[in-house]
């Protein structure tokens, strides 16, 4: 009968060599995977000419079962970690051993990190797939379109551009009122603080007569200012409509 440091080894054994087998397999799994991805963005421009790399029957057969032995090999992997934590609770041998524990950590690390770059791959992979999938669906939408009648085709172009033209000339009009409506309350602002100071100085010219001519010039010229700018901004405003709508 094994003795326990032999039933130990032996599982140590079993992990190594399940590790080694899902090492290799993860290495050929991501290698289609990433030659699948390289010769994908080949062929966005010659895909009438070409199919995937998972396209035919033996790429799908070839990644599904290398799936399927990757995900057997990590169920097993599993279960002889089972085992050695198990046997290390009941087999007769030290628990508390720090060695022990720190081996039997490491074995689970491993499996954790084999799980999630398989997983990671498989899911890239798939994506990939979708992604050939949408696109020859689109392609072969797109080349029936072509078939159609080409006076069809140019008046959808004038339309397309047409719209475009309109989406832009809506957003300048925008823009337009957005600055004519901040000018606006700009203005008003401007306006209660000037007539804030007005009152003062009007108050101040009610005492002292002699400034009240000067005050008098500093309104005149602040209506010749404003009409000027309002002018301006009138002018602005209706060389963007212009512009818009040309």
């Amino acid at each position: 009968m094994a003795g326990p440091g032999n039933v130990w080894e032996d599982l140590r054994k079993q992990a190594r060599q399940l590790e080694n087998e899902i090492d290799l397999k993860l290495v050929s799994f991501s290698k289609l995977g990433t030659s699948y991805s390289s010769q994908g963005h080949a062929q966005d421009s010659r895909r009438a000419e070409t199919s995937p790399l998972l396209g035919s029957t033996n790429s799908e057969h070839m990644f599904e079962t290398m799936a399927l032995e990757i995900e057997q090999l990590l169920v097993k992997l599993n279960e002889v970690n089972d085992k050695m934590a198990e046997y290390s609770q009941n087999g007769g041998i030290n628990s508390n051993n720090p060695s022990l524990m720190h081996t039997l950590q490491r074995h689970r690390d491993i499996l954790q990190d084999y799980s999630l770059e398989f997983n990671k791959t498989k899911t890239n992979i798939s994506a990939y797939r979708d992604r050939e999938s949408l696109l020859g669906s689109v392609r072969r939408e797109i080349d029936n379109y072509h078939k159609g009648s080409s006076v069809q085709n140019r008046r959808t172009d004038l339309l397309l551009k047409e719209q475009d033209h309109t989406r832009n000339a809506d957003r300048v009009a925008d823009e337009a009122i957005n600055i004519a409506m901040a000018t606006k309350e700009n203005l008003m602002g401007q306006k209660g603080m000037l007539g804030g100071i007005t009152t003062k100085m009007n108050s101040l010219a009610k005492r002292f007569p002699v400034i009240n001519n000067l005050f008098q010039k500093i309104n005149l010229r602040k209506r010749r200012d404003s009409i000027i700018l309002g002018a301006v901004i009138g002018v602005c405003v209706i060389l963007l409509l212009l512009y818009a709508f040309r």
